[in-house]
């Protein structure tokens, strides 16, 4: 069990801007978990690519660890290969959700164009548009990670680190790309936080719904996850072998 080291906890964690409900979705790009069953199955896609796409002094430092994550829950039997690219966004320093995904699809190509399947991890300078965002899915294929609001979330101890803070929020939306907690299909187990929905109510899992809010030095005073609990990984093999129905998907 985890130290809680607790000064102030912000209970209305951004919800609407970790999910980058600006808008509705455009029905070809899809919504978080929208491309869950093409990463977790073989059927269509063989292989994936990962596309980190960051500012100038904004390099991201989870990519191995997301190829890694999605291995371990992914069928891809012709591997999942990084691609990373320094990007000119040429936006301000505060981002909307929609500014996210203009971005992405300006500088990135279709989800399913090919045999392989795209998704796009944006490293952008400034902060989203809601300050206590750290990180935003905001299609089927896309998500934004924040590091000037990361490392501004950092305790007065130092403890979690901005990197350890960073790899959990990039792993933490990676899982929702991969439609957890409960985006587009059902647990039979309780493990959705009811106050924060599309999370984790376990602080040991990476899904935990304070891992992509600011408030997340104020909560954690040591180690934080970045893995998938026994939970996510359950509901994740359901969905993979067809045990769990998902809703939503723009390929199955």
């Amino acid at each position: 069990m985890r130290v809680f080291f607790v000064i102030m906890i912000v209970l209305s964690s951004g919800v609407a801007g970790c999910f980058g409900s600006d808008e509705l979705f455009d029905e070809k790009r899809g919504i978080p978990g929208g491309l869950a069953l093409a990463c977790l199955q073989d059927d269509k896609f063989e292989k994936m690519k990962i596309h980190f796409l960051y500012e100038k002094g904004y390099d991201p430092i989870a990519m191995d660890l997301v190829k890694t994550r999605l291995q371990q829950v992914c069928d891809k039997p012709d591997g999942i290969q990084i691609v990373a690219n320094e990007i000119d966004f040429s936006e301000d320093t505060s981002w909307s959700s929609d500014d996210v995904r203009d971005a992405r699809w300006k500088h990135g190509e279709d989800a399913m164009g090919s045999d392989t399947l795209h998704w796009y991890f944006l490293f952008p300078k400034g902060t989203h548009n809601d300050e206590s965002v750290l990180g935003v899915a905001v299609d089927a294929s896309t998500v934004a990670v924040f590091k000037d609001t990361i490392a501004d979330s950092v305790n007065f101890l130092g403890r979690p680190s901005a990197d350890e803070i960073e790899r959990a929020v990039t792993v933490h939306e990676a899982g929702h790309l991969l439609g957890l907690v409960n985006l587009v299909y059902q647990s039979p187990i309780d493990h959705e936080d009811s106050e924060h929905p599309g999370h984790s109510n376990n602080e040991d899992s990476v899904m935990y719904w304070a891992i992509e809010s600011s408030s997340i030095g104020n909560i954690f005073s040591g180690s934080i996850p970045d893995e998938f609990d026994a939970d996510d990984k359950s509901d994740l093999a359901g969905m993979a072998s067809g045990e769990l129905k998902c809703s939503d998907q723009l390929w199955s």
